[in-house]
């Protein structure tokens, strides 16, 4: 299985769920770095204390990166957004990350206009209502879309036929969308 859900986008598994048992529920929180020991374990076996760091930055908020600029107007054709986008998804929690990105610098164009967070929620109706936020990524052709509680309390805590979001990904390339015919 972990081989599987490492490989190609898409794959979950649909046998029946086994026999309960305990589980544990991920919370997305700060632990302060003096909680946890930081040692480094030499191929010797030898352990080495290192002491954390006195100093930190604070993370301020980064701009987002400005958008290409659009494709000129043209012809479209309906078709799945697979045809000219890649994604892979998976679980974080409860929440699930879905990765999209373009094949080229044209499909890139479109790609960063059309696919808004308003968008994804109309292609993946499951998330309308949770909150969903986009990185741009632009050197990478790519959008990341964070959507927070689709997985309820995580993997193990719901019954969800994706329970790992695995398939989302492959689930936004099936949705239709009116895409450039230059780009197909």
């Amino acid at each position: 299985i972990e081989l599987a859900l490492a490989g190609y986008p898409g794959f979950h598994v649909v046998a029946p769920p086994g026999k309960g048992s305990p589980y544990g529920v991920f919370a997305d929180v700060y632990v302060p770095h003096s909680d946890v020991d930081h040692v480094a374990v030499l191929d010797d076996g030898r352990r080495i204390t290192v002491d954390p760091p006195q100093d930190t930055a604070v993370l301020d908020d980064v701009p987002p990166p400005a958008p290409p600029e659009p494709l000129p107007p043209g012809p479209t054709v309906r078709a799945p957004l697979g045809r000219v986008v890649g994604a892979r998804s998976g679980d974080k929690g409860g929440n699930a990350n879905v990765g999209v990105w373009a094949r080229t610098d044209d499909a890139w164009r479109w790609l960063a206009h059309e696919l808004t967070v308003e968008r994804f929620r109309e292609l993946i109706p499951e998330a309308r209502e949770l909150p969903v936020t986009r990185h741009a990524l632009p050197n990478l052709r790519a959008l990341n879309f964070v959507v927070e509680g689709i997985l309820g309390e995580g993997v193990a805590a719901q019954a969800r036929f994706d329970p790992q979001a695995k398939a989302l990904g492959e689930w936004l390339r099936s949705r239709h969308a009116d895409i450039p015919e230059v780009l197909l």
